[in-house]
């Protein structure tokens, strides 16, 4: 790793920290001034993703300084990325015009940002700096796959409006890419899990605060299924837990001893029984039975 990307690695943790405050201190001004002097490559910008950092500061900064250094360095950047896309564009526009026998003319160069006829600066505006392409076929679908379900629609809301929805899902995979550094099935199955999680209709609170960044993509990259429930289901597994702790405490600290019970596991008649009025007044009470030779429970209503 070159000097100046330990640097850029540097600044872009500290600029995380700010975002994670309440607000943007005035240290996010000098930060930036520290990248504007910095010989930043493309490379450098793929690998680290400083971009999309200086992004986020800028949407969140109420800052006019700040806004306008951020906006200058990501103008900045966007050109070195039309300036690697410029010479593939002009071998290709020239190969075409050789299949058509018309070599007349050469092609003309991409127009530079702010100029030219106006639809390159009218399709980019509003856009964010675009994330790195990782050329893995795996990851980019898996990309598209949490682009799908954080765009499942919300009620009330619009989800465009919450969040980049294509800035968020590269981040939450490059997250997941980073913690397995492969695309395996463990890879697999922990994006399978974010998508089916997010895109779950009665779950929007969850895909609300992805798109606010109330839950960053390093926080759901690594969230378990319970801790990504609805508040509804985690009342039910909560519920259900309670339950069985209960038929296990009954169960093995009490009872009634008898040999009237069968166990269908083991056919022994070593058991005993608890009765609990689990149902309204009028109905019968649950019998809850344990088998003391095989540790075998069941219920009986």
């Amino acid at each position: 790793m070159s000097s100046c990307e330990r640097e850029v690695v540097k600044i872009g943790k500290q600029l995380d920290k700010l975002l994670k405050s309440d607000t943007v201190s005035l240290d996010a001004l000098d930060h930036l001034n520290k990248l504007k002097e910095l010989p930043i490559s493309l490379e450098i910008l793929q690998k680290t993703r400083i971009g999309m950092s200086v992004n986020s500061l800028r949407k969140q900064s109420g800052s006019e300084d700040v806004n306008t250094l951020a906006k200058s360095l990501i103008k900045g950047w966007k050109k070195l990325l039309t300036a690697q896309q410029g010479p593939n564009k002009s071998n290709s526009s020239q190969e075409k015009k050789k299949d058509s026998g018309d070599d007349s003319r050469e092609p003309s160069p991409p127009p530079p940002n702010g100029s030219g006829d106006g639809k390159s600066s009218g399709s980019e505006k509003g856009k964010s700096f675009p994330p790195a392409k990782t050329n893995d076929v795996v990851r980019e679908k898996c990309v598209q796959m949490i682009v799908g379900s954080l765009k499942v629609p919300i009620e009330g809301c619009d989800t465009e409006v919450l969040g980049d929805v294509d800035e968020i899902a590269a981040e939450i995979e490059d997250c997941v890419y980073t913690e397995f550094v492969n695309t395996d099935m463990k890879y697999k199955n922990r994006i399978r899990s974010r998508v089916s999680n997010l895109k779950d209709t009665n779950n929007p609170e969850l895909r609300r605060r992805v798109l606010t960044r109330e839950i960053t993509p390093e926080q759901i990259a690594k969230m378990t299924s319970d801790e990504m429930a609805s508040k509804e289901l985690k009342s039910i597994r909560d519920g259900i837990t309670k339950e069985a702790i209960k038929e296990h405490q009954m169960a093995v600290t009490g009872g009634t001893k008898t040999d009237l019970l069968k166990c269908g596991k083991c056919l022994k008649r070593h058991c005993s029984y608890n009765q609990v009025q689990t149902r309204s007044a009028d109905e019968p009470m649950t019998t809850f039975v344990y088998c003391h030779n095989c540790g075998n429970r069941w219920k009986v209503c």
